[in-house]
C-alpha cells in the first residue's frame, strides 16, 4: 500500500471512531458513561489496589473504548467521562497520532488519575496532551502497587481486543466538554 494510501486509510479510521460525544444524543452519552462505569469495574476486577486509587484522586477521566490503528501512520480515537471526587462533571475526548513502524489496530481502555486540582483544571482546560515520553501502566494483578504520580497524573490502560505491532512516536490530546 502506497503511503498515501495509508494516510488516507488512517484519516478515514480516525473519523469514523471520533464521532465526537459533543454533539451526539443523550443517549449516546448515557452509554458512554454506562461504558465507564463497566471499565471501572474492570479496572478495579484486574487490580484490586486501583479501589484506593479511584476513591484517592482528586479526578479522573475514563475512556472506556479506545480504537487504535496504523501502518506507518496511525491514529487512535475515543470517549470518555470525567469525574471530580467521584461524581461526573463532563465528557471528553481522545485523539492520537504516532508515526514509526506499526501495523495492525487494537481496542483499549485508559484511565487517567489527577492527583490535585490544578492537574484536572488543567485537563478541563483542554490544555493537557501527552507528548511521547509519557507512559501508561497496563493494567495486571498489582501493577499499581507502585506507581506514583508524575506532573500531577497517573495513567492505566487496559487491552480490550486487536493486534497491533508498535514502535513509533507520537502523542495524545485531549478535548474536555463540560456537562
Amino acid at each position: 500500500m502506497k503511503k498515501s494510501n495509508s494516510i488516507w486509510v488512517v484519516m478515514m479510521v480516525c473519523m469514523l471512531c471520533t464521532a465526537s460525544v459533543f454533539g451526539q444524543s443523550k443517549a449516546k452519552k448515557n452509554k458512554i458513561i454506562a461504558d465507564s462505569k463497566m471499565a471501572k469495574v474492570e479496572f478495579v476486577k484486574a487490580d484490586a489496589l486501583m479501589k484506593g486509587l479511584f476513591e484517592d484522586a482528586y479526578g479522573y477521566v475514563i475512556f472506556p473504548n479506545v480504537g487504535k490503528a496504523g501502518f506507518g501512520i496511525g491514529g487512535a480515537a475515543g470517549n470518555g467521562v470525567v469525574y471530580e471526587r467521584g461524581k461526573i462533571i463532563g465528557m471528553a475526548k481522545l485523539s492520537q497520532v504516532s508515526i514509526g513502524f506499526q501495523a495492525g489496530g487494537q481496542a483499549y481502555r485508559e484511565v487517567i488519575f489527577f492527583e490535585g486540582q490544578n492537574d484536572l483544571e488543567r485537563f478541563k482546560g483542554s490544555q493537557f496532551e501527552f507528548s511521547a515520553q509519557a507512559s501508561a501502566v497496563a493494567v495486571t494483578a498489582g501493577a499499581s502497587t507502585n506507581v506514583k504520580y508524575a506532573d500531577g497524573v497517573m495513567v492505566f490502560t487496559m487491552q480490550k481486543g486487536g493486534l497491533m505491532y508498535e514502535a513509533s512516536v507520537g502523542g495524545q490530546k485531549f478535548q474536555f466538554n463540560k456537562l
